[in-house]
């Protein structure tokens, strides 16, 4: 008899006696998934897959969905998958715990995974597929308690790939054929490849800039599940409109906002592709503020930085700063039109064969000559953006976009003459948000501009002459803001 496979079960679960055990292990109807049924943008993966294995012609690549993290004692974190097995496979779910996607040597894709449990219940094989009652008892796996797998011959169908068992995969490292994992993203596979055994596995940071470098340009199926997601963060920033008095009410109005933002994203996908930024008044001067503990001043403006992230794992990302008020104040304004000029500046590089860092360049000179104007700079403008001062970036440190797409800083693995030294390419997808953050206690400010934050975030697709606003939808200039915010506000 093959050994009984340890089952995750908690220190309170209640034992399973041997009645109880038989009375489980039949009656059950059968619950096939439907035969046509496909993951979204089947087509497309094929394509994505054969690009990897001409990269690494004769070499068996490894990509993992990863495993489980621990939140606390015997609670976990929500699964998502790792973001290049997502790409080539189309397996977003969070039942895609431990799976990994082979690429053997002749370019063909199989995939390794632990198939759904039988309900036999009683003693079996390892890895889930035996009757151990794991579907009942097992709180990591069981299709109880977390729900259903599919079966290889369902993951078969909903893939198009070869499916092998989980528990063949260590048979991959008994050889001699040269290995490619992508590293850190599952420990388990980690240490498989760091064994004496498996002297032809590498853990390859080349392999990891590939797969990013593979999701620089994305496909025509990518760009409508991107604008997807900006549609439904549009809609979200509207909610957080409709919810600005009751949150104006509350000690935490920016976690009431939060809240309403994130049943957006939930409600219409997979949630959402990054902690939400909810900075009101001074908290806007901290770029990646996710505490969203304060309260609201209707003097002060809001800095909402939020993405929905969809089934499929694709997030957008879009910040709008607004006047809690429903109205500028004139210095808030002076601020506001200063970021937006510098957006609009960096936007209008965007085209085929520009550069990637166009963009910042154009954005970053609008700011400086900005801020020299204001009298705020100790030099010139031209003097502050040389590359031996950048003194202008007291005010505005971070870097002007980034690419995106199921990563919300997507292809960050990849190489720098592909991405940041590189020139921008149709059906790329990116961001563009410049932004200033007066600190409240800047002695070099004068008293009205101290704490005021603001960023202006779009999200962009690269067109054969230029590139198309994605996320257009939502205003931008700061008359449009308060005429928008009337219409939503009761």
């Amino acid at each position: 008899m093959a050994d009984q496979p340890t089952l995750n079960t908690g220190s309170h679960d209640l034992p399973v006696t041997p009645a109880l055990e038989a009375f489980m292990a039949g009656q059950w109807a059968a619950t096939p998934l439907p035969a046509d049924e496909r993951v979204p943008g089947y087509a497309f993966f094929p394509a994505r897959r054969a690009r990897l294995a001409a990269a690494f012609p004769g070499e068996r690549l490894l990509v993992p969905a990863g495993q489980l993290k621990i939140r606390s004692n015997d609670c976990d974190y929500r699964f998502r998958p790792y973001s290049g097995y997502a790409h080539l496979t189309g397996l977003t779910g969070e039942e895609q715990v431990g799976h990994v996607l082979v690429v053997e040597p002749d370019g063909e894709p199989v995939l390794y995974l632990r198939p759904r449990s039988d309900r036999s219940g009683g003693s079996g094989g390892s890895g889930g597929s035996g009757g151990s009652g794991e579907f009942y008892r097992d709180r990591r796996y069981g299709e109880f308690w977390v729900g259903r797998r599919a079966d290889l011959a369902e993951a078969a169908q909903l893939t198009g790939l070869r499916t092998a068992h989980l528990d063949d995969l260590p048979k991959l490292f008994t050889g001699s054929v040269p290995t490619r994992i992508a590293a850190g993203i599952d420990p388990v596979l980690d240490e498989l490849a760091g064994r004496p055994s498996a002297a032809s596995a590498v853990l390859d940071g080349q392999f990891a800039a590939a797969l990013s470098e593979l999701r620089l340009v994305k496909d025509a199926w990518e760009i409508e599940q991107l604008q997807l997601s900006v549609d439904h963060t549009a809609r979200g920033f509207e909610d957080v409109v409709r919810a600005l008095p009751a949150a104006l009410r509350h000690h935490r109005g920016e976690r009431w906002l939060e809240g309403a933002f994130n049943a957006r994203a939930r409600a219409e996908g997979n949630g959402t592709g990054y902690e939400t930024i909810v900075a009101s008044g001074a908290h806007a001067c901290v770029l990646h503020w996710i505490r969203n503990d304060g309260p609201l001043d209707p003097n002060k403006l809001l800095l909402l930085d939020a993405g929905v992230e969809t089934d499929t794992l694709y997030t957008a990302d879009i910040t709008r700063t607004l006047p809690l008020s429903g109205t500028f104040t004139s210095a808030q304004r002076d601020v506001y039109d200063l970021v937006l000029a510098a957006q609009s500046a960096g936007i209008a590089t965007l085209r085929p064969g520009a550069s990637f860092r166009e963009f910042h360049r154009a954005g970053m000179r609008v700011i400086a000559e900005g801020l020299a104007e204001w009298g705020l700079l100790p030099v010139s403008a031209e003097e502050a953006l040389r590359d031996d001062s950048g003194l202008y970036r007291r005010y505005t440190l971070c870097g002007s976009g980034h690419m995106l797409g199921l990563d919300v800083h997507d292809c960050a693995k990849a190489r720098a003459e592909t991405y940041l030294d590189g020139v921008l390419e149709e059906g790329m997808v990116l961001t563009v948000e410049p932004g200033l953050y007066l600190q409240p206690d800047d002695l070099t400010l004068p008293a009205e501009l101290r704490g005021i934050g603001v960023r202006i975030e779009d999200d962009l697709v690269i067109t054969a002459d230029g590139a198309r606003l994605m996320s257009g939808a939502l205003p931008r200039d700061p008359a449009a803001i308060e005429s928008w915010m009337a219409a939503l506000l009761p």
